[in-house]
This record gives structure tokens, C-alpha cells and sequence, in this order.
């Protein structure tokens, strides 16, 4: 299996010349573990999901350190939070140390780090692939298909068939993960509760619908999103206002970090499928504002995507907020161009003032930046 480079990377480096830590989180079977020691091949290695290394560091978490030298990686962190104590009082001590973490959940790990390694860390979210990430090797397929595939490294470097991956996956991770988080008393309500969600990719996010269909409380399918989210599986979009404080008050919209993942909660199970699916739509956009999202983490940003919607009906799909301005953008899964596609761009462009790009975003071939194909974001 060949090593394909990360574009978090240069970031990483960079940041480790500065801070004793570098965090390194996201979903699960991303190929964290991978790019640290790809990274720091010379850095001794350690593993907490291990029962007995765990219980070396349970024993006596000093010795335990001690024994690892002063350049460690400390793979799934989360597994002993105390550690990150002993990690801060040894990187105060002794600025010439350097600790790689990495963790498959942001909900326990970043509470705990970043209360104990404030000021000494460095964050990156490590994602599944991007399209930057990948040749024509990996990305000359129908599009169907490259939805249906998904871009864990599981589906595109080790090739594992993605009926097969993202069933295991499902059952592997994403059960346990919840289970480790909060007690679900009711895993069937919650396996229904994924597939709604599933269904509501890309739409607003109406938890008293939600509660309704999944047969539980308001308040359960909210703390149910919250443990979605803290899991990697999914993210929210928050809406566009020009009052900010605004932003954080209005119904966001739901998306998956991975189309793969996605399809398979929606009982996809072959790329034909996807070809004439009602909901093939909302895989394509789904795609196209996670590759935004990717390329933001990918440079050790934050997430600067909203999306904009007036009561009236005009809405814009992806709204990105640079310092300089606006950049907007239409997704469409057609092949074919049609001409009504710009018509809610337009509107918004003349709405506001500091619009400096608009964009659709489109399954066909490419005419230039007004007009991109999905594979070239």
C-alpha cells in the first residue's frame, strides 16, 4: 500500500518547532496514527487503546513517561485523560519535549487538553481524503461511484470494498464510540435516528421533526446530535448574516463527513443506485461543502462556511467568509449547465456588497472558475 501525503502535513511540521504538543484528532480509521508516525518516524510509540500499555500508565503514569523518552507519540489519548496533566507538568518543566497525541473523539479528548495544555498545544482535525489529495488514479471514476466509495483511507488506499468497510465500520465505531460517550438506552431508536439524519442531509436542522419520526424527546435527539458531531460522523452549517450574532441563533444544516458513510445509512448499497436516487442531490452537495470543510482543516484553519437563506425563498447553498470578502457558491448535481443556476448567485451578489466570487459547482466538465466540476475543489 502506497503512502499518500496528507496536506495537513507542512502545518504539523511547522507547528512542532513551536509547541510541545501537537494534537491530532478526527474521525476514526482517517489514518491519524498513520501520518504521526509517517511524520516522526524517530519518536517512540505508544498506544492507549492497548490494555496493558494503558495499564502501564495506570500503574504509574511518571515511570510510564519516563520510559518513553522526550520525543513520544501517544496514540488514542482519550483512553487516559489523566496523562495530560502529568503531559503539562513535564512540557513546563521542560520545553525541549514533544508530545504527539492523537484521538478518535473531540468530545473527551479536547475537553481535557484543552484545559490542561492550554497555551502549550497545537490543534489539527485530520479528515478523510479531499480530491486535492487524490491522482486520476483514485478519482477517474463515475461519480456515482466515487460517492458511493467514500474517501476513508479503508475505501481508496487499502481498497476495501465500501459494502463491506462502512458496515464494519458502523458496527465497530460508530456503536461503540456512542457507547463509550453516553448511555443510549435505546440503540434502536438511535440506529433509526442515524438514518433520519442520513435522510436530512443537507436540509435544516429541525430537531422537533426529528423527535417526532424517531419516537423520542426534543431534548434526546439534540443530546443524540451533540454526540454525532463530538464522533466526527456529523457537522453542522450555520446560516449567513451579516449580524453575526445572528449566526448562532437561526437552524443550521446537517452534513456527513463522508459521502460513503452517508450512502450506507441511506441503504445505498451499489453506486447504480445513487444514479437515479431522490436524494443524490444532497450526496453531491454533501460532497462538495465537506470539500470545503477539508480544504479550510487541510490548512490549519478554522471552518469559515455558512450557507444563506431568506424566508422568501432565495438561498445560496455555501457562503464563505474570508477576511477580504465573499466567495458564494451554487452545488448542482447535473452534468448539463442550465442557466437558472446562477439565478440565486446573482440575486445574493447584489444583495451584498463584498460578494468577490461566485461560483456553481456542478457535475459536468469544467469552463473556467465561475464553473467547476466537483473534482477540482
Amino acid at each position: 500500500m502506497d503512502f499518500i501525503e496528507r496536506k495537513i502535513s507542512d502545518s504539523i511540521i511547522r507547528a512542532n518547532q513551536y509547541y510541545p504538543v501537537t494534537i491530532i484528532t478526527g474521525p476514526r480509521q482517517t489514518g491519524k496514527t498513520t501520518l504521526a508516525r509517517h511524520l516522526f518516524h524517530d519518536y517512540q510509540f505508544v498506544n492507549l487503546e492497548d490494555i496493558s500499555t494503558r495499564n502501564r500508565a495506570v500503574d504509574d503514569i511518571n515511570s510510564f513517561l519516563d520510559s518513553l523518552g522526550e520525543k513520544v507519540i501517544i496514540d488514542e489519548v482519550q483512553n487516559f485523560p489523566p496523562i495530560l496533566s502529568s503531559i503539562q507538568a513535564r512540557v513546563d518543566a521542560d520545553k525541549t519535549l514533544r508530545y504527539i497525541l492523537t484521538g478518535s473523539n473531540n468530545f473527551s479528548l479536547l475537553h481535557n487538553s484543552m484545559q490542561s495544555l492550554a497555551g502549550r498545544a497545537s490543534l489539527f482535525t485530520v479528515l478523510p481524503f479531499s480530491f486535492s489529495e487524490l491522482n486520476d488514479r483514485y478519482l477517474d471514476i463515475p461519480t456515482s461511484q466515487l460517492m458511493w466509495r467514500g474517501f476513508y483511507p479503508g475505501t481508496i488506499a487499502d481498497l476495501i470494498p465500501p459494502e463491506i468497510f462502512y458496515r464494519n465500520y458502523y458496527a465497530t465505531y460508530i456503536e461503540r464510540d456512542i457507547r463509550s460517550l453516553s448511555q443510549v438506552q435505546n440503540l434502536d431508536k438511535f440506529q433509526l435516528f442515524l438514518r433520519v439524519c442520513a435522510s436530512r442531509a443537507g436540509c435544516e436542522l429541525n430537531l422537533a421533526s426529528i423527535s417526532v419520526e424517531v419516537g423520542v424527546s426534543a431534548p434526546t435527539v439534540s443530546s443524540w446530535i451533540s454526540l454525532l458531531k463530538a464522533s466526527y460522523i456529523i457537522y453542522t452549517l450555520s446560516p449567513y448574516y451579516t449580524n453575526i450574532s445572528k449566526r448562532l441563533t437561526k437552524t443550521p444544516k446537517i452534513y456527513f463527513y463522508d459521502s460513503g458513510l452517508l450512502c450506507y445509512l441511506l441503504g445505498i448499497e451499489h453506486p447504480s443506485q445513487l444514479d437515479t436516487h431522490p436524494l443524490r442531490g444532497a450526496v453531491f452537495e454533501n460532497i462538495a461543502v465537506t470539500e470545503l470543510l477539508k480544504k479550510r482543516y487541510n490548512q490549519a484553519k478554522d471552518p469559515n462556511l455558512f450557507f444563506y437563506r431568506e424566508n422568501s425563498g432565495h438561498e445560496v447553498d455555501i457562503v464563505q467568509d474570508n477576511p477580504d470578502g465573499l466567495d458564494i457558491y451554487e452545488v448542482k448535481a447535473g452534468k448539463t449547465f442550465q442557466p437558472d443556476f446562477t439565478k440565486n448567485l446573482k440575486y445574493l451578489k447584489a444583495l451584498l456588497p463584498n460578494v468577490n466570487n461566485s461560483t456553481i459547482i456542478y457535475d459536468g466538465k469544467s469552463q473556467g472558475k465561475d464553473l467547476i466540476n466537483i473534482r477540482e475543489l
